[in-house]
């Protein structure tokens, strides 16, 4: 992540006027630039579609892409963040949380994919402020190694691969992928670039 330090500090009011203010997460005064590679972007889109899909079916709640910013942390009231994808149960929705400007509530399940430029350190803050306030799931895609991390909040943690199956638990009642959906199938790939000996015609 980029951290932009034009002006000493920024508010979130700051940027819903700016122009590219959606571009950016907030933390202590400070934008924060979140920029997802091609591969990682794909996979967030993914992932969303197969939660929309599911939403849409069974009308158990509300999933949004990688857009939508939270403001929802009550120990850092200025903070903006915003999942790669996120999900809100049907039943804690109102007219006002879904037309305000920011979203107030917590999402039920936030989810991040790991990029080439996500350090180690910045996604462990993200896992525990999304737990103090309150996501109930949270899962860590990793599209290099094509695996799931899935932080609960109680605590436990759990890891899943390409053959394990991802549920939504008790958070989205009955949501059930193949941890490898979340990734395209190898025939898609696009291939690999030569080998330096093959560029070099030795």
């Amino acid at each position: 992540m980029n951290i932009i330090a034009a002006k000493p500090k920024f508010t979130p009011e700051d940027l819903l006027t700016m122009r590219d203010g959606d571009r950016f997460e907030l933390v202590d005064g400070k934008l924060v630039e979140k920029p997802m590679s091609t591969w990682s972007s794909f996979i967030g889109g993914l992932v969303y579609h197969l939660l929309i899909d599911y939403c849409l079916k069974h009308k158990v709640g509300w999933a949004w892409p990688a857009d939508l910013t939270y403001r929802c942390f009550p120990f850092a009231p200025e903070r903006l963040r915003k999942p790669d994808v996120s999900f809100i149960r049907q039943a804690r929705l109102t007219h006002g949380h879904v037309f305000s400007g920011y979203c107030p509530i917590a999402p039920d399940l936030a989810v991040e994919i790991l990029s080439p430029n996500d350090l180690a350190s910045e996604i462990e803050e993200k896992i525990e402020e999304y737990q103090r306030a309150g996501v109930r799931l949270i899962w860590i895609v990793n599209p290099d190694l094509r695996t799931v991390r899935i932080h609960r909040l109680d605590g436990t943690i759990s890891g899943l691969h390409e053959q394990d199956l991802l549920s939504g638990e008790d958070v989205i009642t009955g949501f059930q992928v193949r941890v490898a959906d979340l990734f395209p199938p190898a025939d898609m790939m696009p291939p690999a670039p030569p080998a330096a000996s093959e560029t070099s015609g030795t």
